[in-house]
């Protein structure tokens, strides 16, 4: 029973190290892509993305347990709290943050990779409603969303491609393409030109 006990106590302290790691990485990965601050404590007590990020974290955790409305009851106070809505079955990886926060909304089976960003007013939303299939779309590694994009359905946006703002997208986006407009266009960077600094030199990117 001792050993049983141990164990458990060893368990509950790894997982407390790897939220606390999670954490940790969140708060850099913001503080990295906010110009407005460069402190850890201002952006932990003052962002509603990490905000909602953090207790989306916990609900996905109560979702994949089985306790459905728990999870949904909790992602809907978050939801009051920041103005974000992000469905506990969705999945997100590491590092993920949303800058300014109001209007998000990621449905049920959207996948995002590590060192995503969107701005306030994305939507990752569905174009079907059979509750049996993958619904929402899926964002590769490093994908950067601006302000007001609806990025729609069972597509993938590759790994760092570039969304614009208010850009609709319901077809797939290549790995580090840019893409803007409604119904959204895409296009590679000039040869050599970083699709991260094609985001600052289109202005269609923030339109």
């Amino acid at each position: 029973m001792a050993l049983r006990i141990d164990h458990q106590a060893r368990r509950g302290v790894d997982a407390l190290r790897r939220a606390a790691a999670s954490v940790r990485d969140d708060l850099d990965a913001a503080v990295a892509r906010d110009p407005a601050t460069s402190s850890r404590v201002e952006m932990a007590l003052a962002s509603p993305g990490l905000h909602a990020l953090w207790v989306h974290r916990a609900s996905h955790a109560m979702w994949g347990a089985g306790l459905r409305l728990p999870a949904r009851l909790l992602s809907q106070a978050a939801r009051s709290a920041t103005g974000v809505e992000i469905h506990p079955g969705a999945s997100i990886g590491r590092r993920f943050f949303i800058d300014h926060g109001m209007g998000v909304v990621i449905g049920e089976t959207a996948e995002i990779g590590d060192d995503v960003m969107l701005y306030h007013g994305v939507t990752l939303g569905g174009r079907s409603l059979d509750p049996t299939i993958k619904r929402h779309p899926t964002l590769g590694d490093g994908v950067t969303v601006g302000a007001g994009a609806k990025i729609l359905g069972d597509i993938v946006v590759g790994h760092g491609a570039q969304v614009g703002a208010n850009a609709v997208v319901t077809k797939e986006v290549p790995s580090m393409a840019v893409a803007t407009g409604i119904p959204a266009s895409v296009r590679r960077p000039e040869a050599g030109l970083d699709p991260e600094q094609a985001l600052y030199d289109d202005p269609a990117l923030w339109i």
